[in-house]
């Protein structure tokens, strides 16, 4: 239920980067505030005409059009863009093949779901398969000869094409699993394989856009991570690219990027195979950690400002960041091109936020300590607060156990990976556009929204395997808890409260806002958890959780509120607190809606059996005064009903039941005890 998993659903690993969710619904609304919409016609007709010069000018401009302009970008889908540019693919001229393929290229990462489903629905995969055998043998050639026997500016358009017909590949992947099955019977590893083996040799855009297409194909997907794994020779292509200990801080950010994204299809491909004569390499251990936690030095709030300083300053067009293929693509001001460098950078701390959230998953839970083995010199033994930072060859993340090392646990893990989390969680300016309207820079906002996410999601994964066994964390830690509890607090007053950022009852273009709330509150009771009976229960936090808990519909969020508000119920002397949470607790219980999600009910029940499973403790004249013991005994025969109405068939169901069957024994169990009390 905590940690946060990864759905191939949810488009990951580039998402939409220009969005058009803040526009009313329709074209009209697209056609009012666009200002380029005389020009959507002239370009929709030169993409048919017989000449080639005004096909090859009419794709390019398309382009132009596009970027940073999710207006301009609706209306030529209504004109049938896709369609036209999907036919050029096939077209006679390699200039107006190169083109078309960047026009789509831009209008898959500028537009996302919405226009590769099209694409998809389109037929794009007959002439996209029809480039792979073609591009490989160009590729072959080029590789081959020496010296090459192809002219440069034709080189650079082959090289061109393959990383917008990669990109392409890689954008349709995410789509669907629909479209990730299409993709999937073209085979592309052997394909992808070759840039990363030749890659000194091929420009570094083209193998970033290889490595990225590989990163997300063996994400969860069988065929695409056997092939890999199959392949001693693959395996060791990959191995070779991130490097740890070489220091990253003067590499070209394309080169970061790359490192990070080789980590990552290592984790996906995960357990590796054993590679004679190398001894079995730990790609947690020895490759991600050392490589990605320096990247996580990165602030937000300074790329931020420096791209508000950027756009004061003038001369920035629409051709900025990662979009190419536009006539002034190759005339961009000093200002475009830091901007570029800006998002390049974001991009790459969000890759390095995806695979450590992977890795927070499965990081092992921290041992109980055998307290009879623990000598007196040893008592009150802590984990240092001064970890040093990870760097791949002194195992410093480790923590020291009884003279045992136990390394890359989430305990050890804590010092080391949560300032830089929280950083990066904590908006900015830029990091969401403003209600009912764009961003100033969409393409920062989007990249920034999705950094805000990915850090609470990796803070959740790592909370959740901090606790161990027992669910808490050692007392020595409580005080920075605290700390940080404070500090997740203010991140969430900062995203603002639904009331803040809801437009005429409309939330839409606010989806970023709404993922930091749902995933933060699963932070929050992380956190409590391990922390329970420590973390003071402020009254407006309290009210907070219950009014969201109140106002969503999701089971899992509602859960998630009630397993914080639950521990928070528990510290002993917040008896005032406590009577507020266990009384919204009941409220649940005894609820008449309660039959609609059985889930949250449960979990109520089970919760108040924690909170007052020791009738010692300061907060329990709350139950005996509100005399609670007698709504449980009351509430056994509905918990009863609801428990046989789960049907084991549907999706869940069975783990349901089980967990509900479980929470009717506690309850019947709990009721019997508490009864036999002299009290």
């Amino acid at each position: 239920m905590g940690k946060s998993p990864k759905k191939r659903n949810n488009r990951r690993h580039n998402p939409v980067r220009v969005p058009d969710n803040h526009l009313p619904p329709g074209l009209h609304a697209a056609s009012a505030t666009s200002s380029r919409s005389q020009d959507v016609l002239p370009i929709m007709q030169k993409l048919e005409s017989a000449d080639p010069t005004e096909r090859t000018w009419a794709c390019a401009a398309v382009t132009n059009l596009i970027q940073n302009d999710p207006s301009t970008r609706r209306l030529l889908q209504g004109k049938n863009v896709i369609g036209a540019l999907i036919t050029r693919l096939s077209d006679n001229i390699d200039d107006v093949v190169v083109e078309a393929s960047g026009a789509l290229r831009n209008l898959c990462i500028d537009g996302g779901w919405e226009i590769c489903s099209e694409m998809n629905n389109k037929n794009i995969m007959a002439p996209l398969k029809a480039f792979v055998p073609k591009i490989s043998a160009v590729l072959d050639e080029l590789i081959r000869s020496s010296p090459r026997k192809v002219a440069k500016n034709m080189e650079t358009r082959i090289f061109e094409l393959a990383e917008n017909i990669i990109t392409i590949f890689w954008c349709l992947s995410e789509t669907s699993d629909k479209a990730l099955q299409a993709v999937n019977k073209v085979s592309l590893v052997p394909f992808l394989m070759s840039f990363l083996f030749n890659k000194s040799q091929i420009p570094i855009d083209t193998v970033l856009a290889a490595a990225q297409c590989l990163y997300v194909l063996s994400e969860d997907n069988p065929p695409c991570v056997d092939a890999l794994r199959n392949d001693t020779g693959y395996i060791q292509c990959l191995f070779g690219i991130p490097k740890p200990q070489d220091d990253i801080s003067s590499d070209d950010e394309r080169n970061v990027m790359l490192r990070a994204l080789a980590c990552g299809i290592l984790k996906h491909v995960a357990p590796l195979p054993v590679i004679i004569p190398q001894p079995p390499i730990d790609v947690d251990r020895d490759i991600a950690l050392p490589l990605l936690v320096p990247l996580l030095s990165f602030s937000v709030q300074d790329a931020s400002d420096r791209v508000q300083q950027l756009i004061t300053m003038g001369n920035v067009d629409g051709n900025v960041g990662h979009v190419k293929g536009g006539p002034k693509s190759d005339h961009r001001s000093e200002a475009q091109i830091e901007l570029d460098k800006i998002e390049s950078h974001v991009r790459t701390v969000q890759v390095s936020l995806d695979i450590l959230t992977a890795v927070c998953a499965q990081l092992p839970e921290p041992e109980p300590v055998n307290e009879d083995l623990v000598d007196e010199e040893d008592e009150g033994l802590e984990v240092e607060e001064d970890v040093k930072e990870i760097d791949g060859r002194d195992s410093d993340d480790a923590i020291s156990v009884d003279g045992k090392t136990e390394t890359s646990t989430a305990l050890s893990l804590l010092p080391t990976l949560t300032p830089r989390l929280l950083s990066l969680a904590r908006p900015t300016m830029l990091s969401f556009p403003p209600p009912g309207t764009s961003s100033p820079h969409p393409p920062t906002t989007s990249a920034l929204g999705v950094v805000h996410v990915r850090a609470f999601e990796c803070l959740n994964n790592l909370f959740w395997s901090a606790g161990g066994p027992n669910g808490s964390i050692p007392d020595q830690n409580t005080q920075a808890a605290t700390h940080v509890w404070d500090e997740l607090w203010n991140i969430l007053s900062l995203v603002g409260k639904e009331s803040e950022w809801t437009l005429g009852g409309s939330t839409s273009g606010q989806e970023r806002r709404k993922e930091m709330w749902e995933i933060g509150i699963g932070v929050l009771w992380g956190l409590a958890r391990i922390t329970r009976g420590v973390l003071t229960p402020l009254a407006e936090r309290v009210q907070v959780l219950i009014e969201y808990c109140d106002s969503t519909t999701d089971a899992d969020i509602k859960v998630k509120c009630i397993g914080t508000l639950a521990c928070l119920a528990q510290k002993r002397e917040a008896i005032e607190a406590n009577k507020i949470i266990a009384t919204y607790l009941f409220h649940l219980i005894t609820s008449r809606s309660r039959t609609s999600q059985p889930e949250p009910i449960f979990h109520a029940v089970s919760n108040i059996i924690d909170i007052y499973s020791d009738e010692a403790s300061p907060y329990d004249v709350n139950f005996r005064e509100m005399n609670w013991l007698a709504v449980l005994a009351d509430a056994r025969e509905d918990v009863h009903r609801m428990v046989k109405g789960i049907d084991r068939r549907k999706p869940g169901g069975k783990e349901l039941r089980e967990f509900g069957e479980e929470v009717l024994a506690n309850l019947v169990a709990f009721v019997k005890y508490r009864s036999s009390l002299k009290f």
